[in-house]
């Protein structure tokens, strides 16, 4: 059996099946009649041999030195350098590279602790690792995170990338914003003291100034401030009457502003401001206030036509009182209205030639 290894292989010689050594490039003889056989192997990547133990392979001093084996174990990975550039993550197990053409470096990775060091790893890194090893946290910009091991507040993450490793450690966060927040308090059913219902929808806004104290003291804080500030609306709408209310409506966002803010450190929270976005009165209490504001309008608007009509009055008199005491003035004014008069007439006929203003005076005023 004539056998050639090329440069790039190299082939395991076994003898009735026990390996005897590695064949290195070149021509080989060996009779099959004798029991020889061969495996050849690229020398590109992972040693590719299940026929024979690697203890068995290792005693062999070619194939020793052009492998090179690694040992990965548990609660560990190895990041996998070809040329010094990364190409893979190895996770616990035995791995076997040739290590001829292209050298093969390894580098072990504690991943027992749920902390990523990043002394030892780079961000980039964790495209070569399996998502299914790491836990990737991102924190947005105005939040942070608490961050908790097995349900054990551990610390606070401000905004930005994190990752962990997946181990026995269960790994969760809560996000907690920071920005400025608004709670709307929609449809709230409030009777005045005369027991008129009224629908108020408010508004208030609010940071919180201790994430940690609030997520470990309190449950569900919104429901609670909630609750606070509606207690506070019903607190000031039932001490008025109705009419009462309307003349104190704005009143009432100083009023709960005030009733929050002696109230806001026991929820750890600052509240900013506060505000009625709208009333919606009862449909029968519509229909009156719609008929008074008419009445209203109605009245405003007679007293703005009479006014005029004084005005208007008193200026006729003035004006009266001057053409009585000036005569000149009484006739350019009756010009005035002459002129008017002819302007509506198309065809004037008058007898004579003398005193032509006079003939179209009586002409005018004649009955």
């Amino acid at each position: 059996m004539n056998i050639i290894i090329n440069e790039n292989q190299r082939g395991f010689l076994y003898k009735n099946g026990v390996f005897k050594r590695l064949l290195t490039p070149g021509k080989h003889y060996y009779s099959k009649l004798r029991g020889y056989s061969i495996l050849t192997n690229q020398v590109e990547g992972m040693v590719s041999n299940n026929l024979t133990p690697l203890d068995v392979l290792m005693e062999d001093k070619h194939f020793a030195d052009n492998t090179i084996h690694i040992s990965v174990k548990e609660n560990t990975i190895a990041l996998h350098f070809i040329d010094e550039r990364i190409v893979e993550t190895l996770i616990p197990g035995q791995y076997t590279y040739w290590n001829i053409f292209k050298k093969h470096t390894f580098k072990a990775i504690d991943i027992s602790k749920p902390e990523v060091c990043y002394e030892d790893i780079s961000f980039s890194t964790f495209d070569y690792i399996p998502i299914k090893l790491y836990k990737k946290l991102e924190v947005p910009e105005g939040q942070i995170a608490l961050l908790y091991f097995n349900g054990k507040l551990e610390r606070e993450l401000s905004s930005g990338i994190y990752f962990f490793w997946n181990n026995s450690i269960k790994v969760t966060h809560q996000l907690v914003d920071l920005r400025i927040q608004q709670l709307d308090i929609g449809g709230q059913e409030i009777l005045t003291a005369d027991k008129v219902s009224l629908r108020i929808n408010f508004v208030c806004s609010y940071k919180i100034i201790d994430p940690i104290k609030l997520v470990t003291t309190l449950s569900n804080f919104e429901l609670q401030i909630y609750i606070l500030t509606q207690l506070a609306l019903r607190e000031y709408i039932g001490k008025f009457r109705f009419d009462e209310f309307l003349e104190q409506k704005n009143g009432i966002a100083d009023f709960v502003l005030q009733k929050l803010q002696e109230k806001q450190s026991e929820y750890y929270i600052e509240f900013i401001s506060a505000g009625i976005k709208d009333i919606v009165l009862p449909g029968e209490i519509r229909d009156i206030m719609n008929t008074v504001l008419v009445a209203e309008k109605t009245a405003q608007a007679n007293v703005i036509s009479r006014r005029e009509e004084v005005a208007s009055t008193r200026s006729l008199l003035n004006t009266a009182k001057l053409m009585d005491e000036n005569q000149t003035l009484f006739k350019l004014k009756e010009l005035e209205y002459l002129e008017r008069i002819c302007d509506k007439i198309g065809h004037i006929s008058l007898s004579g030639g003398n005193n032509v203003l006079t003939q179209l005076h009586e002409l005018l005023v004649s009955k």
